[in-house]
């Protein structure tokens, strides 16, 4: 089994501090028993996150420009789709708070779409996203899909970047991006007045008003995804929630649940000799562990191996 854990260290004081605090028994004694691999160490400002390129990369998927990892391409090969050469993204309905001089946009999870309300704002923004060449199509009710050669070579921010902050650093630039950038604006128009919006609003709920490409690309000819079924990629997203809303007392509750549930699974699997990976992403970096060879050195550190997650904290 291989383990997958974003948002496992933050770029926060307040996280540094909940995180010494807190004994994970199972995932130290993971990192302890398991061989540090290298690690993927960029800037904070990479459009793709850690988790996405370890991901990516653990998958198959090409990732070595940044921004430009395929992931819309790639869902419409596990749905059964193939998209050949065709250049798809990830369109996701968010809601953007205006204020007088930068723009935030909400986590896009926090809205909990129901698939009525995600289908009916998407037939009212499909013909302008048509006028543009951009053939859309539902994937369920936080995401959409668009296909369009708009999308081949253009970087794009993944939303873990971007939920919950200003989205002034992250928006594409490039020149064929603007049909994208007048399409954000006229959807904030569309929107404004729509009948799932006004429903939501009176609801006490946050109104859809935009939407964020991510995912840009087309995927390489003859791609043949790289895991297995006898050794299946698990993404921990537990952590997300908490992590993007700054909530560090949930965050560190949800590491605990965690660390009982898929940590345990996977040490359980290291204990009984099996072949395992456990990747650690922070906002940084990610870095690997591996299955140690057993041995005599292997199996003093079964037993009294001990390494925890806060000592990582400066390199994630």
């Amino acid at each position: 089994m291989q383990l997958l854990i974003p948002f496992a260290c933050m770029d926060s004081t307040e996280a540094h501090q909940v995180l010494q605090g807190t004994t994970l028994p199972r995932l130290e004694k993971l990192m302890a028993r398991m061989t540090r691999l290298d690690a993927d160490q960029r800037a904070l400002s990479t459009l793709s996150p850690p988790h996405e390129r370890a991901q990516a990369l653990l998958q198959g998927l090409p990732c070595d420009v940044d921004g430009s990892i395929p992931w819309a391409a790639w869902e419409q090969t596990q749905s059964g789709s193939n998209p050949a050469t065709h250049a798809w993204a990830l369109i996701t309905p968010c809601h953007w708070t205006v204020n007088s001089d930068h723009i935030v946009m909400s986590d896009p999870q926090s809205l909990n779409l129901t698939e009525d309300e995600s289908r009916a704002l998407l037939e009212a923004v499909r013909p302008y996203f048509e006028e543009d060449g951009i053939r859309m199509a539902y994937a369920r009710p936080g995401q959409w899909l668009a296909q369009s050669e708009l999308f081949r070579g253009m970087a794009t921010a993944s939303v873990d970047r971007v939920a919950g902050g200003n989205i002034d650093g992250w928006l594409p630039r490039s020149a064929h991006a603007a049909p994208l950038r007048r399409l954000q604006n006229e959807m904030q128009m569309l929107l404004y007045t729509h009948p799932v919006n006004d429903v939501r609003s009176s609801a006490g709920l946050q109104a859809v008003n935009s939407f964020w490409v991510s995912g840009t690309g087309a995927l390489p000819e003859n791609f043949q995804p790289s895991l297995s079924p006898s050794n299946p990629l698990v993404v921990a997203n537990d952590l997300r929630t908490a992590a993007i809303a700054q909530d560090w007392p949930a965050w560190i509750q949800a590491w605990k649940t965690l660390d009982a549930t898929q940590c345990a699974a996977l040490l359980q699997e290291v204990d009984a000799g099996q072949p395992a990976r456990l990747t650690l992403c922070g906002e940084r970096s990610a870095i690997t562990f591996n299955t140690q060879p057993t041995g005599f050195i292997g199996k003093i550190m079964r037993h009294f191996g001990h390494q925890p997650l806060y000592s990582l904290r400066e390199q994630l």
